[in-house]
């Protein structure tokens, strides 16, 4: 079955269907992990899947491998992995949140060592917690869900990616912990990406040629092109190409820099050029976003 076959779910899907507290088509919190939307037949999730199980069990099925999540232990999917055969206890009770991937590359901008949590947590879809961690994540989700539901709070989206990316870091304390204790090996193929995304971290504001990042790690571009995706399921460009739409995001929004020293900054030909690459990525012009 091709990708195209497969249905999909994404937080615009799951909100049809019920009314849970959330931002727009960004972030959703469910008091239940019954909420949680795993298929019981393959779909592709489009979006970031986070729960912490507190009774009962849950058995799914991510990318063909089957997982069981306990007390005490926490879900991580990631935006395009396909999951199916749900089977939940029924006395499951837990917390999750959903967030779309554009959400999602706002909150971690800036956190160290991205890469190897991202692989990490990919082929360790269910992580054991410490106590104390498990508290820290019910008290991070109880006081985003506080925040949001205030809307009073112009500034309510802010304050809740800042939350989240607080609450990031310290789930990726818990998974470097793990990481260090486990005796996994990384592949040939998860160095390379870990690699490719320390130097794209480093670099994307200047250079956005696979090329270039293929000399820098002494291989070819089509070894880099194949390795990354093997790791990632991403190409090296759409890596690229969310970084430096991020970064865009994040000057247009937060920033008084005009379009011209943005482009300037970004290392684009010039002010047309960066407009036409963000249109392509983002679906609109550099001044309708600002303005949205």
């Amino acid at each position: 079955m091709s990708n195209n076959q497969l249905p999909e779910i994404s937080i615009a899907d799951v909100n049809k269907n019920h009314e849970f507290c959330g931002i727009d088509e960004d972030l959703i919190l469910f008091d239940s992990l019954s909420g949680i939307p795993v298929p019981s037949s393959p779909c592709r999730c489009m979006g970031i899947i986070v729960g912490l199980c507190l009774r009962g069990s849950i058995t799914y099925t991510v990318d063909t491998e089957e997982y069981t999540v306990r007390p005490g232990q926490v879900i991580l999917l990631h935006d395009g992995q396909v999951i199916s055969n749900c089977r939940r206890d029924e006395d499951l009770k837990g917390i999750g949140l959903m967030m779309s991937p554009d959400f999602f590359q706002e909150v971690v901008k800036g956190v160290h060592e991205l890469s190897t949590i991202i692989l990490f947590s990919k082929n360790h879809p269910v992580s054991s917690v410490l106590p104390d961690e498990e508290q820290t994540f019910i008290d991070f989700f109880s006081l985003i869900k506080k925040k949001i539901a205030d809307q009073s709070n112009h500034f309510r989206k802010d304050v809740a990616r800042m939350l989240m990316a607080a609450m990031i870091y310290d789930m990726s304390s818990a998974i470097y912990r793990i990481q260090q204790t486990s005796m996994c090996k990384q592949t040939r193929a998860e160095e390379i990406f870990a690699d490719f995304i320390h130097l794209v971290e480093q670099n994307y504001r200047q250079e956005r040629r696979v090329g270039w990042y293929s000399e820098q790690l002494c291989i070819t571009a089509k070894y880099l092109s194949e390795a990354v995706k093997q790791a990632s399921r991403r190409t090296p460009n759409e890596w690229i190409d969310n970084y430096v739409t991020m970064e865009l995001r994040v000057l247009l929004k937060n920033t008084s820099k005009s379009i011209k020293e943005i482009a300037h900054d970004m290392n684009f030909p010039n002010q047309s050029f960066m407009g036409k690459y963000f249109k392509e990525h983002v679906g609109m012009s550099p001044l309708t976003y600002r303005k949205s």
